[in-house]
């Protein structure tokens, strides 16, 4: 049965604005949840050759959380099956709720958007969505809305409108580790993850 909801879209959205709220969610147990017919399916969308079809079924058939469904976090394929799972999560927001302002990293996502009574109405349509065609489930407890200038919390930084910073769970793991081992390689690697985010005084203690 095809997936049909219906979401109104205020008109101030569709004046030109600044995005000011962040809706945050998160899928429930991503990885253990992934159904192995809905992904093959989406996979014979696009791959035709029958040995290829024949060998990815294998891969994904040869591991379960529950019957029909999971696939190992770990495994290089797995980030590939995960993004073509979720790649119907990113069609609906784009091109049916019509978002602009989307970023989603593997089972995370953020949704941008000057009108807060919007991204509290979409959260329904977005989950009902998840359900119907895909069979997974939003995480309830990490489903928020917060203002920009707030900091949002994502991928290891707080971003802010002009700028981000360390997220300060990261930034006592990396002293932590580098007071095990502050080998040359170690430091470039935390170097490495500063050079994206306002971080001139972790810098210099690093020095």
């Amino acid at each position: 049965m095809p997936t049909t909801i219906s979401v109104p879209v205020p008109k101030s959205r569709q004046k030109k604005h600044k995005a000011s709220f962040v809706l945050k969610c998160d899928v429930k147990k991503y990885f253990d949840s992934v159904v192995h017919d809905i992904l093959i399916g989406l996979i014979k969308n696009k791959i035709t050759d029958e040995n290829a079809i024949w060998l990815i079924n294998k891969i994904i058939e040869s591991y379960l959380t529950l019957p029909g469904k999971g696939i190992p976090l770990g495994n290089i394929t797995s980030q590939i099956f995960a993004n073509i799972y979720l790649n119907e999560v990113d069609k609906f927001i784009k091109h049916k709720l019509k978002i602009k302002y989307y970023i989603r990293y593997c089972d995370d996502f953020l949704i941008l958007d000057n009108n807060k009574n919007y991204l509290e109405k979409i959260i329904f349509a977005i989950k009902t969505f998840l359900e119907r065609k895909l069979r997974l489930c939003l995480h309830e407890k990490k489903i928020s809305i917060k203002e920009f200038r707030q900091g949002i919390d994502f991928l290891g930084y707080v971003s802010f409108p002009h700028y981000k910073i360390l997220r300060n769970k990261t930034k006592k793991k990396m002293f932590r580790r580098l007071k095990e081992n502050k080998s040359l390689e170690t430091l470039k690697s935390y170097l490495g993850v500063l050079k994206h985010c306002n971080s001139y005084k972790l810098i210099l203690k690093l020095s």
